[in-house]
């Protein structure tokens, strides 16, 4: 399979700036202006929508670097556009592009109710905390007229089964309801993700995320409703966010939040290249300068994949970041308990199997 590389060229909407072959993918071919008549790009590309009929939802990690052992992904791909997601190379194994394939193709889970209950019914199923939006966004654009993260939820809420979310979107308010019900056994928590407080740097860095302020009214009112929420500094560029690593957990604080966290911004595979076009692109006095802040935080690469400092760093710049993260939370007396995850199991409920019979009380 080969695929023609769009070229750089920025998109309304959009934040990748190309469209480059995926990493598994043996040609690649791009378009040469050779002097004749050549169509004129458009300046927007729509987002196309297909069902992922997997046979099942709930994924498995095993990395030690992320507190959860079961996660969900209501879709494949995200709307959202954020230049850095670490989830772009997963395109890849759909034969598609991490650069503009990545926001405008997308893949939702079809049936995803009838799917989950199918496997919170199997008779060997083990009851663990469920994460949203380890990978994409459960709460991107499309889940406003989609509703897949709600059907989703609504099989949790029903088999009272512990869940943690993880997002950017303020559109996470309209499951209000099934947050609070869940919250009143104690068996969900929220953590919204603030990159910047700067609109102009969320609109390059984030496009079709939501706003700053509506982020941290998400924070204000999930937790004003009892369903407690915490925020994800994430993830943290170098000469570009880094800087407001302690306005956000401030504002977070007045917002109501009762932890926080923070994550190095990551380059695996694909990333890199778009983030440095990206970088070029909007940025071009310190570009040079932010990736060599990067390198000196990652062993002298673009990108440290071993499990315990991928997430942080190493390095003098690494540690700073540490320390500054630690006094500003000890300031706000952020994170003096424990991160309120949900891990109490006892009160779930399967659902009946098709064809089962109801068991009686005697």
């Amino acid at each position: 399979m080969s695929r023609t590389t769009i070229g750089r060229k920025a998109f309304k909407g959009r934040g990748a700036l190309s469209n480059p072959a995926g990493r598994f993918e043996r040609q690649e071919l791009e378009a040469v202006d050779d002097g004749w008549y050549v169509e004129e790009q458009p300046d927007s590309i729509a987002t196309t929508l297909e069902p992922d009929r997997a046979r099942a939802i709930i994924s498995k990690n095993d990395s030690p670097d992320i507190p959860f052992e079961y996660s969900i992904n209501p879709y494949r791909g995200c709307e959202h556009g954020c230049i850095y997601c670490y989830a772009r190379p997963s395109h890849a194994y759909m034969g598609l592009s991490a650069g503009i394939d990545f926001e405008t193709r997308l893949f939702y889970k079809a049936d995803a109710g009838k799917v989950l209950e199918e496997e919170l019914a199997r008779p060997g199923y083990v009851c663990k905390p469920i994460t949203l939006g380890a990978n994409t966004d459960p709460y991107q654009p499309v889940e406003r007229e989609m509703r897949v993260t709600r059907e989703v939820l609504e099989v949790l809420a029903r088999t009272r089964h512990p869940v943690s979310i993880i997002s950017k979107s303020a559109l996470i308010l309209r499951d209000l309801d099934l947050l609070t019900d869940l919250a009143r056994d104690g068996l969900v928590s929220v953590a919204i993700s603030i990159t910047t407080l700067s609109a102009e740097t969320k609109r390059s860095l984030e496009p079709r995320t939501a706003s700053p302020q509506a982020r941290l009214r998400a924070v204000r009112e999930l937790n004003a409703a009892g369903v407690p929420t915490g925020v994800m500094v994430a993830p943290v560029i170098p000469a570009i966010t880094d800087h407001e690593m302690e306005p956000i957990l401030e504002a977070a604080t007045a917002a109501g939040a009762r932890w926080a966290g923070y994550v190095l911004l990551r380059l695996p595979y694909e990333i890199k290249d778009l983030f440095r076009d990206w970088l070029t692109e909007h940025f071009p006095d310190r570009a040079a300068h932010v990736m060599s802040l990067i390198r000196d935080m990652r062993g002298g690469r673009d990108n440290d994949p071993r499990f315990g400092t991928r997430m942080r760093g190493t390095g003098p710049i690494a540690e700073l970041l540490r320390n500054r993260f630690k006094i500003a939370c000890r300031r706000l007396d952020l994170n003096s308990g424990s991160r309120e995850v949900p891990q109490d199991t006892h009160l779930f409920r399967p659902p009946l199997r098709e064809g089962s019979q109801l068991q009686l009380g005697l």
